[in-house]
């Protein structure tokens, strides 16, 4: 298969997992990012660009190693797919509330240094995102129509609201990371799926 078949067959599947539907805000770091706005006053990414960032992405991962990588979100949805990512990959992921200076105080039992940080969003993932960039290290993030990416090296326009969604790209993440590193076949099928690394809603949340 072509590589151009490839890109329009991972098109096709997630398409409909609402990646590219963003909030009724758009900012002005995002406006690049956006094609249009759904009848319902959405706007919407532009897929072409979120693929290709999550290429860039991958790039950057592989080249300072999945294992300087740190993966957090205070974010609920974004819990299983980090999981997942950093259980296929070997990442460390920090989950829920952002102790404070994790990355800024050494004498703190928890503090680490990762050479690699990415997170879910730049809102709900500020402390994360700000003790990075007063450490000197490079943040990738997943950002929506209404974020603010001023902090960010490297933004992956996607929806970080949703569950399907957000199991999507940290799916595709991985994907492309194993391509990257020459451990998968550009035409070749993952052996987890994107519904491996969707949160899944139990009953109580539902009613």
């Amino acid at each position: 298969m072509s590589q151009q078949a490839e890109t329009t067959d991972i098109k096709k599947k997630i398409l409909s997992t609402g990646i590219r539907v963003g909030t009724q805000v758009k900012t002005k770091f995002m406006r690049p990012f956006i094609t249009k706005a759904s009848p319902e006053g959405l706007y919407m990414l532009d897929l072409d660009i979120t693929l290709d960032r999550i290429k860039t992405a991958a790039k950057f991962i592989n080249r300072l190693g999945v294992e300087n990588l740190i993966v957090c979100s205070g974010r609920q949805y974004a819990e299983t797919p980090i999981e997942k990512f950093c259980e296929t990959l070997g990442s460390k992921k920090l989950l829920g509330r952002f102790m404070p200076g994790t990355l800024t105080n050494p004498s703190l039992p928890y503090y680490i240094e990762p050479k690699l940080v990415l997170i879910s969003d730049p809102q709900v993932d500020e402390q994360a995102v700000t003790e990075a960039t007063n450490a000197g290290i490079p943040v990738i993030g997943i950002a929506n129509t209404d974020n603010i990416t001023s902090n960010l090296d490297v933004i992956i326009p996607a929806n970080n609201r949703g569950r399907k969604a957000l199991a999507t790209v940290y799916w595709l993440l991985v994907r492309q990371i194993l391509i990257e590193k020459g451990e998968l076949k550009e035409e070749d099928p993952m052996n987890i799926e994107i519904d491996d690394f969707e949160t899944k809603i139990t009953e109580e949340e539902i009613e």
